[in-house]
């Protein structure tokens, strides 16, 4: 038999070994310590969280898993009844292998996969810090105690601020195994995740997106974290802002063209917002000092309650042109902007170009002086 013939055959018993097809996964469960009869539950995620997929139960410490599956990788998560975590995954075509820790849910072990043993790998990195944060927080959660009655900020504050560090160094961790890994649809999962936080750079998910694999791009997630990313080139610093108009308290439709001025800032907020409500002295004390040289102001507001709306407006004295769509975060003018928290501003020149984003108090002052200048 010549060598190709060999190759040949090695490769048909190879896959003859295959217990899936190519469109099918086959999930095989090691759940030790869990009696006979309890449920494993198979989720997947959607719009509106996770839900059932499959329902199977564990015989003898194992349970199986079977199915058609032709979306491409996806997060799934294993739910065993009677356990409080549950075990995320990638959903995928082929063999995957799931070993519960009945005691310590995120002990748990997945593999089998290249998406999976990606995973796994990952988690084995991040329980790293978690266990160090996890020792701080008992080793210093009596002084952390004693230092609140005693109204020690100052002990707070230090304890807060290390215990923030374990999130920078998982945050760091995670922006690295993006970095390393382009091929793995954990990567942009964790990118998508970084975007819901906003704890990461918009260049910097820019940089670590376009560098992904096409097949991880195409991936439900991520063509929504692409969406993100179109959607933040609309409104990076140095491009015109997109226009819009919304009806005001009064009903009339006032658009952003309209109301440009030598200097214009875009301030989205609620009345809702502890921070927005925090902040509006500070923009009324600067809307009165330039307005006259300049300045115009619109509000977009992500309220949906119209009394509350301009209860808010009256009270915190803006008078300044304000617009709604009364939408919360369906708001499309906030969606138009790839806003994603509140307050947020953005200020743009007399051609309507951005000039600045998210500037606050003495910061905002001097840009706004220093355009009216020109």
């Amino acid at each position: 038999m010549t060598k190709r013939l060999l190759l040949l055959a090695g490769l048909s018993i190879l896959a003859s070994c295959s217990k899936v097809g190519d469109n099918e996964f086959l999930i095989t469960g090691k759940a030790e310590g869990i009696e006979n009869g309890k449920m494993a539950i198979l989720q997947i995620q959607n719009e509106a969280g996770p839900v059932s997929k499959d329902t199977v139960k564990i015989e003898n410490g194992k349970f199986e898993f079977k199915g058609e599956f032709k979306e491409g990788p996806e997060i799934g998560f294993l739910v065993i009844d009677g356990l409080n975590n549950m075990v995320p995954f990638i959903l995928e075509n082929g063999e995957i292998d799931i070993t519960v820790d009945k005691d310590t849910v995120q002990k748990s072990k997945i593999g089998g996969t290249a998406n999976n043993d990606k995973f796994q790998e990952y988690n084995d990195g991040s329980n790293v810090i978690f266990k160090k944060m996890i020792a701080f927080r008992k080793a210093n959660q009596q002084k952390f105690m004693d230092a609140q009655k005693a109204k020690d900020t100052a002990v707070m504050n230090s304890l807060s601020k290390q215990n923030f560090g374990f999130q920078k160094d998982m945050d760091k961790f995670s922006e690295e195994f993006v970095e390393k890994n382009p091929t793995t649809f954990l990567s942009v999962l964790l990118l998508e995740n970084f975007i819901g936080r906003q704890t990461l750079e918009t260049d910097k998910i820019v940089k670590l997106y376009n560098a992904l694999s096409t097949d991880v791009k195409k991936t439900k997630c991520g063509m929504r974290v692409n969406e993100h990313v179109n959607r933040q080139k609309a409104v990076n610093t140095d491009s015109v802002a997109p226009d819009f108009a919304a009806p005001t308290p009064e009903g009339k439709t006032v658009s952003l063209k309209e109301s440009l001025g030598k200097v214009t800032i875009v301030d989205f907020w609620a009345s809702w917002c502890s921070p927005c409500r925090q902040e509006n002295p500070n923009v009324v004390a600067l809307y009165n000092e330039f307005h006259a040289k300049g300045l115009n102001i619109i509000g977009v507001s992500l309220d949906k309650d119209a009394d509350k709306w301009k209860e808010a407006i009256a009270k915190d004295k803006l008078t300044w042109t304000q617009v709604s769509n009364l939408k919360h975060w369906q708001e499309p003018i906030a969606k138009l902007y790839n806003v994603e928290s509140i307050p947020a501003t953005f200020i743009l020149d007399a051609s309507g170009k951005i000039v600045a984003k998210d500037l606050r108090g003495a910061e905002l002052k001097a840009k706004i002086a220093e355009l009216l200048a020109k």
